[in-house]
């Protein structure tokens, strides 16, 4: 039966964190582990209003085979907030697609080809480490620390290798929570522009910023060699699986290729809704609400961390987003602290899935956002007992 499958999709494992949400269902378990949205905060009220002006505006073409760029009064919506954060983004360069999961689906299937060198950070994003190995790249991780992605390290891997592309998550990074400085950015960006590589901006937790100050896209620093990604799923809802990318004019007409052979179009009638309902709502009053909430569960989270954990054990305090990034001692796997925490129904993501080629780390990720801050003590505190027996 193995000799049916293509080569390409052999080796690519499933989501480690797809899987064990199956086990925060369980009763009475006190979940860490998955990067979703809170819930409580989607504008469902909002939503359904959306939905009527959409049925009432557009009525049977709701339902009709549409563009494959997307739904234009959307991509203009997009385009007008870019351009209130200062980047000047055209409509042509805009891509909507079925999240920004399919986003990394279609630069992959038009950029890269088996063995070509992909730099990713360490840790990575899972979701993308599983979206490109498709391709089968060869990965080249660079390291990142709380400043964003070791320059040193970057140059070198540049210098060694003709890398295609870069990936990188500079906002409240998946999995670590940290975000690039501003210095770190150019600094990244006067190496890469000696070079044809491009740099992919996944930001799909930017705008949920709880303090400091928000750091300059790439896309103003390498205009030319920068796509950017975006989705609706951390600011409206995950489950319309609605994103964009928005890419340079001579990846377009690819991307667009790429994109009817996938699938046509995106839905039309979730693109309508969401345009009706960006178009007579305040997106930035709903994102600020989303912020104090989130907001709360983290400092919950960072007080109870510091109360009951060890002292050795270091951890990010990222200034928005929704995770943090926890380090064990050097001899304890995180695995195996997994394992342990499960059957006292805490979970969490070990670090094993974040890295290539790395197995049995010190490292692990806490999401903060669909836990109240009692629960997050609790939970917290349940874990802090299980490391020291651990430890």
């Amino acid at each position: 039966m193995d000799s049916l499958f293509a080569e390409r999709i052999r080796d690519v494992p499933r989501s480690f964190i797809r899987e064990i949400l199956k086990d925060a269902l369980q009763p009475g378990a006190i979940s860490f582990a998955g990067g979703l949205p809170n819930p409580k905060l989607f504008p469902i009220d909002a939503l359904k209003q959306a939905s009527d002006l959409a049925f009432a505006e557009y009525g049977n073409d709701l339902f009709q085979y549409s563009e494959s760029e997307g739904f234009t009064p959307l991509r203009q919506l997009i385009v007008e907030r870019y351009r209130q954060q200062g980047l000047a983004v055209k409509l042509e360069n805009v891509l909507i697609t079925n999240g920004s999961q399919q986003g990394l689906d279609l630069l992959g299937k038009i950029l890269i080809d088996k063995n070509d060198a992909l730099i990713i950070e360490e840790p990575g994003y899972l979701g993308a480490i599983q979206a490109f190995s498709l391709f089968q790249p060869k990965y080249c991780p660079v390291p990142v620390s709380e400043q964003g992605m070791n320059c040193e390290a970057l140059a070198a891997v540049l210098k060694a290798e003709q890398a295609k592309l870069i990936y990188i998550v500079p906002n409240f990074q998946n999995p670590s929570g940290i975000t690039y400085s501003n210095s770190n950015r150019r600094e990244m960006a006067h190496l890469i522009e000696q070079t044809n590589c491009l740099l992919i901006e996944d930001n799909p937790y930017g705008e949920l910023r709880f303090s400091g100050e928000h750091q300059q896209s790439f896309a103003t620093l390498l205009p030319e060699q920068c796509v950017l990604l975006g989705t609706f799923s951390k600011t409206v809802v995950p489950g319309f699986r609605l994103g964009w990318i928005v890419a340079p004019d001579r990846l377009l007409d690819k991307l667009v290729t790429a994109k009817q052979a996938a699938d046509l179009h995106t839905n039309q009638l979730v693109q309508c809704i969401v345009f009706q309902y960006l178009r007579n709502n305040s997106l930035d009053e709903h994102i600020h609400r989303i912020v104090e909430v989130y907001g709360r569960q983290k400092d919950a989270m960072i007080t109870a961390m510091e109360k009951y954990f060890p002292e050795n054990i270091c951890f990010t305090r990222p200034e928005g987003g929704m995770f943090l990034w926890a380090s064990l001692p050097e001899n304890v796997s995180a695995l195996e602290l997994f394992h342990r925490a499960a059957k006292e129904k805490v979970l969490f993501v070990p670090g094993d899935p974040f890295y290539i080629n790395k197995s049995n780390v010190n490292t692990l990720r806490l999401n903060f956002t669909c836990v109240d801050p009692q629960t997050i003590d609790t939970g917290i505190e349940w874990l802090g007992r299980i490391i020291r027996q651990q430890s």
